[in-house]
């Protein structure tokens, strides 16, 4: 199995996706989607920003590796009456099946970057955008202070070493990898344009509640955990993880979180 596949089918992104749906659709509304558009969203999880673009009329297939993410995306398009959005699994480094220039729109928030393979990843999203589309990725930067990066950071330092070969996810969040990648796929760097954006994980809960969210749910928040208990050191990550979510919890309520992240909107003008 792919490891990738084998990572986000472990948990359940869905009860972390919960956390994210209101800033999904304000990314969407953003950057301009709109009726009879056709749109891919890569990496797409259960959804988050695929139903939001179908809302406005476009006409979204959603890609994501993981069956249950797929699983859950179609039933939510179902239950929302979307017949204008549909799911199905593919690999972003592959693309398989789906033909050259056939989208206006490539969208990937937080999901492209975690495949293998970056440069191909790069070259299928430009193969699959019709000439005067655009590619829209989000992507964590590495060594931000802000949560998510800050989350894959503690996790990695109680994780083993990853194995030869390993091109970390995080590298998409440096604005010259990113150019070296799609200009390998024909894209020119004036071609690219990058802003500095911010997304707001809202959790009904409290921070520590959130933090046990993501140790039950998220991927590679749980493989920190079962590496850290090995090592008897899970209380330690616990502690380190609360304490990162404590200390950028801007919500004033107990009962709720809100934790804003910094990421790397990037835009691609394919001609």
């Amino acid at each position: 199995m792919n490891p990738n596949k084998a990572l986000w089918e472990k948990g359940d992104f869905t009860r972390v996706a919960a956390a994210m749906r209101e800033s999904g659709e304000a990314l969407v509304n953003a950057i301009g989607i709109g009726p009879g558009l056709k749109i891919l969203d890569l990496g797409c999880g259960d959804g988050t920003t695929a139903l939001p673009a179908a809302r406005l009329g476009a006409d979204v297939l959603g890609v994501d590796i993981a069956s249950n993410l797929v699983e859950a995306g179609n039933s939510r398009a179902a239950q929302a009456g979307l017949s204008n959005c549909r799911f199905q699994e593919g690999d972003a480094s592959d693309l398989r099946g789906l033909e050259n220039k056939t989208f206006d729109c490539v969208i990937s928030i937080f999901g492209a970057m975690f495949a293998p393979k970056p440069f191909e990843v790069a070259k299928e999203m430009v193969r699959v955008t019709k000439p005067g589309g655009r590619i829209v990725m989000g992507n964590w930067i590495p060594n931000d202070p802000t949560l998510v990066a800050q989350i894959l950071k503690i996790s990695a330092s109680y994780s083993p070493p990853p194995p030869e070969g390993f091109i970390s996810p995080m590298t998409w969040g440096v604005e010259s990898n990113v150019v070296e990648r799609f200009g390998a796929a024909g894209i020119p760097k004036e071609d690219i344009s990058f802003v500095r954006d911010t997304y707001t994980f809202n959790f009904q809960g409290s921070p520590s509640g959130f933090v046990d969210t993501f140790r039950r749910y998220y991927g590679p928040t749980m493989n920190a955990f079962d590496a850290a208990e090995k090592n008897g050191k899970s209380e330690e990550l616990r502690k380190e993880l609360e304490a990162l979510f404590e200390s950028q919890n801007k919500s004033p309520s107990k009962d709720a979180t809100s934790i804003p992240a910094t990421f790397l909107r990037v835009t691609v003008q394919v001609r």
